[in-house]
């Protein structure tokens, strides 16, 4: 069974199951390893650095978002 497949008949599932098996797949997570931590951390960046050499996602200077982030918190 693929992903996909799980996917959507999680999807199909009643609410409260849908809620009891998201609670126990983000508790699976706590489970990791440091090194699994690690190994989905360097995925991410190279997810992310793909997305910026595609232009897809685009840089925001530390000022930028400093600066927005002083907006939201006022």
């Amino acid at each position: 069974m693929n992903t996909e497949t799980i996917r959507r008949e999680a999807l199909s599932l009643p609410v409260q199951e849908r809620a009891e098996l998201a609670e126990q797949l983000l508790s699976s997570l706590d489970a990791l390893s440091d090194n699994e931590i690690e190994h989905l951390w360097f995925q991410e960046a190279a997810r992310r650095a793909a997305e910026m050499d595609q232009g897809v996602s685009k840089r925001i200077s530390a000022d930028a978002v400093r600066s927005q982030a002083q907006d939201l918190l006022k």
